[in-house]
């Protein structure tokens, strides 16, 4: 199983990225996946969630700001992360879940303020 996040970058506040995460090794459309982050000197805390059947969560700090989205012809889920903030800068994680977690090996996303 591997998941590879790509996208990552500096930015500075209020710009966009967009963060993609390549799955392979797993039947993709079965998965709930997840977008972790984790700050310097922080837990690790969830972003984001998608369930196979395209349902989503958010945690609060990034509702309305960020949209999590898939693509299971291509394996691939997607963070578009807008208006950013400094409080946004950490390393950014793809997960997959079924009965087992899989989990990339992050991105690294800063923002300037």
């Amino acid at each position: 199983v591997q998941l590879v996040e790509s996208g990552g970058g500096l930015v500075q506040a209020g710009k966009s990225l967009r963060l993609s995460c390549a799955a392979s090794g797993i039947i993709f459309s079965d998965y709930t996946m997840h977008w972790y982050r984790q700050a310097p000197g922080e837990q690790r805390e969830l972003v984001a969630t998608i369930e196979p059947a395209g349902t989503t969560t958010y945690a609060d700090p990034v509702k309305g700001r960020f949209t999590i989205s898939r693509d299971n012809a291509k394996e691939t889920v997607y963070l578009q992360m807008n208006s950013l903030k400094a409080e946004d800068t950490a390393v950014y994680y793809c997960n997959a879940h079924l009965m087992f977690r899989y989990w990339g090996q992050g991105t690294q996303v800063t923002v300037s303020s």
